[in-house]
């Protein structure tokens, strides 16, 4: 069941869900889901730093990876063909009986950015900032900026609250990020 603007409304009120800085909820509260802001911060990956990325060796993605914050007056331009790793301005909290779905908002997707290539799923008990994986699959290079309404998320209610929520004692990788995050894959149990 996805919830609706009221359910959301009444999940925040009671205070199991948070979204915060929640700027205009007005705005941001849409029938069916909430609009997240683009943030300031970006990793761009830089090709000729590295031959291959090989999740195995961290160093190799660092040394790939360069880190860009960008002023609030100014955009970051995503080239065609780039990848680049952005940030909500929002921090999220998932109870354990809500899932998210995050995904580009139709305008956006009309400048041929994407917002996520995978990780578009948001696990009950997440806690943080989200990661955005940001594609130009255009040909032309296009200008975002912070502040922006760049995604939204969609609530899922589950069947029952998870047993063991995405978190700390699962070791989660990504829990209370903040600023985007690099692939933690080497963290992996085999």
């Amino acid at each position: 069941m996805i919830l609706s603007d009221r359910d959301i409304r009444a999940r925040l009120a009671a205070g199991d869900l948070a979204l915060e800085p929640l700027a205009n909820p007005e705005l941001q509260i849409q029938p069916a889901s909430i609009d997240l802001r683009l943030g300031r911060e970006f990793l761009v990956y830089r090709p000729a730093q590295v031959t291959v990325l090989d999740p195995g060796d961290p160093e190799s993605i660092a040394a790939s990876m360069e880190r860009v914050e960008v002023a609030a007056e100014r955009a970051f331009v995503l080239h065609p063909g780039e990848f680049a790793l952005g940030t909500t301005i929002e921090r999220v909290k998932l109870p354990p009986d809500l899932v998210g779905m995050v995904d580009g908002r139709s305008s956006i997707g009309r400048l041929a950015v994407v917002v996520h290539a995978t990780a578009g799923f948001i696990d009950p008990g997440f806690e943080g900032q989200i990661t955005l994986e940001l594609s130009n699959i255009g040909s032309i290079a296009v200008k975002l900026y912070p502040g922006m309404r760049i995604a939204q998320i969609v609530l899922h209610q589950l069947s029952s609250p998870a047993e063991l929520p995405y978190g700390l004692e699962r070791g989660s990788h990504y829990h209370l990020q903040s600023g985007p995050r690099p692939s933690q894959i080497r963290l992996d149990p085999d």
